[in-house]
């Protein structure tokens, strides 16, 4: 402690509380009010900084790869035979035998069902009988007219012999009645002649319709025995003894036949939009819902011209010829068919990432370039700008990077997997990095 001041002006300075107080600098108060301000400060700038760091795009990239593509087309159908026959009867009766079963094989010509036939069989006696009367009545009339003829000739001899003895008499015998009389009869003759041959001709007409008449009732007796068309497998049944069956204006249908499940054919609906890459005797594969892990070879066989159109959506039926000769395969199982459309052999390939790409950069700005200019409100900061490219028409374009910009370079673009694409152009290389996306800020743009 320093000795107290004793002098008369300090006792008067003490007197009067009038003490002279220490300079500002000596003070602690300002010194801690400017260290406050500058770390705040520097937390501002150093936020600022992490800002712009963020801020700062990062680009993602993908090398340009070199290989196979293949273009498929996907459609679904259904496996059919190659020929399904349907089995009907044109006649209306009663089912009296059903000789086979779903999944019998069968050969052509083999009966499957036969109907009852006693009304035909008595169709095709009375149409024999009739056919009989009409012959016999053809002989009738035939010897009608050989005796006809016979007398048409003694008529007529008899008128020669009058008119020579007419004509030796010098007209004195016979008389000119007898020799009219003879005319008459020779006249006569010939006109019964006439009317024989055309009984002959009427009773051999009769003979033809009766023959055709049964010959009908004999075919019809025929039909009642249904036979197969074609050698192949019963697939369905729709008939048992003693069902009725009715056909009124079209064959009524009892069985449903395929020729050979050793040979399927898969008819698809392709897309009107993938329509015009199929063509024949592309190859395909197709899948079952029976063997998911399977998958089965074809052939497009044919492409239809004609549409359907389902639901406002238009198809083009294809057919693939399949291959079941293990006969693990069945008509009406439903399929998933990829149609290998195009194939391309070592071709650059590129993300369809990379054509969808469109680098955004921002508007530059001035930087304030003091801490208190920094410190100043500024104007809103306005909206990314993203670059735009016309793909309605000619080529596609790609971003790279050179010295950590985007360059967009333009390409050709091929076909594509849905993944990837084929891609042409100058200055395109293996390896070259493309870019696929952009991040900022730890998000992707």
């Amino acid at each position: 402690m320093t000795p107290a001041d004793t002098s008369p002006s300090a006792a008067l300075n003490q007197l009067l509380g009038s003490e002279r107080r220490p300079p500002w600098y000596r003070r602690p108060w300002p010194w801690l009010l400017a260290a406050v301000s500058l770390a705040l400060i520097w937390a501002w700038a150093a936020w600022q900084a992490e800002q712009a760091r963020q801020a700062a795009p990062v680009f993602v990239t993908e090398p340009l790869t070199r290989g196979d593509l293949t273009l498929t087309v996907s459609a679904n159908g259904t496996l059919q035979p190659v020929r399904a026959v349907n089995i009907g009867s044109e006649l209306s009766g009663t089912v009296r035998e059903v000789l086979v079963d779903v999944n019998d094989q069968v050969k052509r010509g083999q009966v499957l069902v036969i109907l009852d036939t006693a009304t035909l069989e008595n169709q095709v006696s009375n149409a024999r009988a009739a056919l009989a009367a009409a012959r016999a009545q053809v002989n009738q009339t035939q010897a009608s007219l050989r005796e006809s003829e016979a007398a048409a000739r003694e008529s007529v001899a008899q008128l020669a012999r009058l008119e020579e003895v007419h004509r030796l008499s010098g007209g004195q015998v016979p008389s000119a009645a007898e020799l009219d009389a003879a005319r008459a009869d020779a006249e006569r003759a010939e006109a019964t002649v006439l009317r024989v041959r055309a009984s002959v001709v009427s009773a051999e007409a009769a003979v033809e319709q009766a023959r055709a008449n049964l010959a009908t009732n004999e075919t019809n007796l025929s039909k009642a025995y249904i036979r197969s068309p074609i050698d192949g497998v019963v697939l369905s049944r729709s008939v048992d003894p003693g069902n009725a069956v009715a056909a009124s204006l079209q064959a009524v249908t009892l069985f449903t036949l395929a020729q050979d499940l050793r040979e399927l054919k898969l008819d698809v609906n392709v897309d009107e939009a993938d329509i015009g890459v199929v063509k024949e005797g592309q190859k395909a594969t197709f899948t079952v819902s029976s063997y998911p892990a399977r998958r089965y070879p074809g052939q497009v066989q044919q492409v239809n011209f004609g549409s359907t159109i389902t639901d406002n959506v238009v198809t083009y039926t294809t057919t693939l010829d399949v291959d079941n000769s293990d006969l693990s395969l069945r008509p009406g199982m439903t399929a998933t068919a990829n149609i290998v459309a195009v194939e391309r052999t070592g071709v650059l390939l590129v993300p369809n990432t990379a054509l969808r790409f469109m680098p955004q950069l921002d508007e530059p700005q001035a930087q304030p370039s003091s801490v208190l200019a920094r410190m100043m409100p500024r104007a809103p900061v306005s909206a990314p700008k993203t670059v735009r490219f016309d793909r309605r028409a000619g080529p596609r374009q790609i971003w790279v990077l050179q010295d950590g910009q985007p360059v967009a370079m333009t390409v050709v673009t091929g076909i594509s997997d849905g993944r990837q694409t084929e891609v042409s152009g100058e200055g395109l290389v293996e390896g070259l990095q493309v870019i696929t996306e952009q991040r900022r800020g730890g998000r992707a743009r």
